[in-house]
Parts: C-alpha cells; structure tokens; sequence
C-alpha cells in the first residue's frame, strides 16, 4: 500500500512540473518573433552568466545549461 506521504509527494512534484510548464509556455509566448535576437546574458532560473559560446550555438537560449537541462529531463 502507498503511504499518504508518498501520494503527497507524487503529488507536489506532479504540482511543480505544472508550474514550470505554464512559466515556460508564458516565456515563450512573451519571446518576439526572432528568437536568435533574444539570447539573454543571464539564465531565467539561477542568474548565472549564459557563456558567449552556448548564446552562439542555441539562439534564443534563456538558461544556462545546467538549469535547462533540469528543465527538459526534470526531477532525477
């Protein structure tokens, strides 16, 4: 049987994913029509400089790689 602990961390981690998919679908329905003129200097979610290398490669990248990488694969 499933503890209520369990269910309620399924349940506060199924509640966080929500949250960083609509912050997500919000950024992008904010980004103008080009997104390689909208690399940002620093990442969205930990304020970290974004290396010049990494704006190069991803136009439009708003997090560095470490948080997106969080982002696309989410908790581990």
């Amino acid at each position: 049987m499933v503890s209520e602990q369990a269910v309620m961390d399924i349940s506060d981690r199924a509640t966080q994913q929500e949250e960083l998919a609509r912050e997500e679908a919000l950024r992008q329905i904010r980004l103008p029509e080009n997104p390689a003129a909208t690399s940002l200097l620093y990442c969205v979610d930990c304020g970290a400089r974004i290396p010049k290398r990494r704006r190069l490669a991803v136009p439009g990248c708003t997090r560095c790689v470490g948080c997106q990488a969080y982002q696309e694969i989410g908790y581990p």
